[in-house]
């Protein structure tokens, strides 16, 4: 039985779009259906299954108040939930992205101006090769196409248990970071602009982030007009500052009140100019932020009593003045101890100090 192809649907209503769209997924191996409105792309999904659809946000011409894509994510979510959505737009601000990830589900999204081939064959290729969103394929039709469609790629090997993430709008300097985090044991995942880098830190787990404030490549020094709401950096901090990811900024912003801002406003582990940046400082830099995440991880999983304990005893104070000072018994402080040394893997006073200082 011949395998049924993977089919891709694209809805935009700009025919040279429609195009350039079409021509990249069918070199990506998938068959693809083109629809201009929700109500023709609703009729094709309902017809169909679909393994990516890539969805234009405004499909009404010059209408920059039309969202009929979100309602394209929408039916997608409810006619052909197996199929991964792309959103593409023009002018979507950075509320309205966050919307398209997190309500609508969509996978990222991109903005036209920016549209690179590669990058979004990139993003293609990634969708065809994680699972479906639900386990409803059978053998002959999902498995086998999606081998064939990425075109003969070898399987994903056992990568190591951190991630890092990379934002950084300029190819150069991507793959230089990519390549010192990647010998530095990371499992990384490098992406260009804000749309990319959120859909990764919705989906994936991540122990570190390396991001530049500017993601327009339009702001090499630091300038009060351009503001610093409008670099799309500073709203990635704000995620990775309350996911608790360790950051480092690497940026070409210099000004010594700014980067003094960064860190206090964002908790960032460090920041690097890139007109002094050296490979050997960054890798320390990487090294240290990593020992000091994980040191961080460690004192987390003990509870508010484990850690007064702790910190008393890092004081230098005997189990009897612990127990004086937090009105327990020493035999309380013994198995408070006894657990703290477990939790962190240390078999000393000295040891758990230590993590104490390292944290």
């Amino acid at each position: 039985m011949t395998p049924q192809a993977l089919r891709a649907l694209v809805v935009e209503d700009d025919s040279s779009w429609q195009q350039i769209l079409s021509e990249i997924l069918s070199d990506c191996g998938l068959e693809v259906d083109v629809a201009s409105s929700v109500e023709e792309a609703s009729l094709i999904l309902k017809a169909q299954p679909h393994r990516l659809a890539v969805v234009d946000l405004s499909l009404s011409p010059n209408d920059h108040n039309n969202y009929d894509g979100l309602r394209v994510l929408d039916a997608v979510r409810r006619l052909d939930p197996n199929c991964r959505t792309i959103l593409l737009t023009g002018f979507a601000t950075v509320e309205l992205a966050v919307t398209a990830l997190t309500d609508y589900g969509a996978f990222t999204f991109l903005r036209k101006e920016s549209f690179h081939r590669s990058q979004f064959r990139d993003i293609v290729y990634r969708i065809l090769v994680s699972p479906p969103q639900l386990s409803t394929l059978t053998p002959d039709s999902g498995t086998t196409a999606s081998a064939s469609a990425v075109r003969g790629r070898a399987a994903p090997q056992k990568l190591p248990n951190e991630k890092a993430l990379i934002v950084e709008d300029d190819a150069g300097w991507r793959s230089i970071l990519e390549e010192l985090l990647s010998d530095a044991g990371f499992q990384v995942r490098a992406c260009a602009g804000f749309g990319d880098a959120l859909g990764y830190l919705r989906r994936e787990k991540f122990t570190l982030a390396v991001i530049d404030l500017s993601l327009q490549g339009a702001v090499t020094t630091w300038d009060k007009s351009a503001s610093d709401p409008n670099l799309e950096g500073y709203q990635l901090l704000n995620t990775t500052r309350s996911e608790g990811i360790a950051t480092i900024v690497v940026s070409g912003i210099t000004e010594p009140e700014e980067i003094q801002r960064v860190y206090s406003e964002y908790s960032i582990s460090a920041y690097i100019e890139k007109q002094a940046f050296d490979r050997a400082a960054f890798r320390r830099v990487v090294e240290e932020t990593r020992l000091t995440h994980h040191a961080l991880s460690e004192l987390s999983a003990l509870t508010d009593r484990e850690r007064e304990v702790l910190d008393l005893l890092a004081q230098g104070l005997t189990n009897k003045e612990i127990a004086e000072k937090l009105f327990i018994t020493t035999n309380t402080v013994k198995r408070h101890l006894k657990a703290v040394f477990e939790k962190l893997d240390v078999h000393t006073r000295s040891a758990a100090t230590a993590k104490v200082a390292g944290g």
